[in-house]
């Protein structure tokens, strides 16, 4: 790969729109879009998987996989695909993501910017419940699962954001209306980004 990859963390409470937007951006502007819970369950389920075991055990007893291992299999999509500009969904979580992300992938990544997408907790949780209801197929979209999500979201991921923020590496959005709207004022700032 010629230059460094540029990266866009999208963060937001559950429910906010961030694999809907993604799909959106994908779709418009050439990114290759990774999540960390989707590259930590495929690692999971690889045959032979060094970190299969480890990463089973933090899923079933809900701790977070070491930040090691989650960059590790980041950088790794990121060297494969062909292109140099990528989302990066749900990531950093917390401090200790941060922490161990700036010491595994300095000069490795180009972080432009966090794209947080903001909604009332009462808009995604409806979401939430309403795909759960549809059949998602997700364990955690239903309301006692909610209720800690939410609870990790605001104690470890809001500082993140406000973190980035005082740096003025957040451009947040209104996630409350609908995805088209959403999509409108993103557009907008990747276009000037990108």
């Amino acid at each position: 790969m010629a230059s460094t990859p540029k990266v866009v963390f999208v963060l937001g409470a559950p429910g906010a729109g961030k694999g809907t937007q993604c799909k959106k951006i994908v779709d418009n502007f050439g990114f290759i879009h990774l999540s960390a819970g989707d590259l930590l369950r495929a690692e999971r389920n690889t045959p032979g998987s060094q970190y299969g075991e480890l990463i089973e055990n933090h899923i079933r007893n809900g701790t977070i996989v070491p930040v090691e291992i989650t960059c590790r299999l980041i950088n790794e999509a990121m060297k494969s695909a062909d292109s140099e500009k990528f989302l990066i969904d749900g990531f950093p979580r917390n401090k200790d993501n941060l922490d161990g992300w700036n010491k595994e992938m300095t000069g490795k990544a180009d972080v432009q910017f966090i794209l947080f997408i903001d909604c009332s907790e009462e808009a995604c949780i409806e979401r939430c419940l309403q795909r759960g209801a549809a059949g998602s197929g997700r364990s955690d979209d239903n309301s006692e699962s909610l209720k800690k999500r939410f609870r990790t979201f605001h104690g470890d991921t809001l500082p993140i954001v406000n973190q980035f923020g005082e740096n003025g590496m957040v451009v947040k959005v209104d996630g409350s209306q609908d995805p088209d709207t959403v999509f409108k004022t993103i557009e907008d700032v990747f276009k000037k980004h990108f």
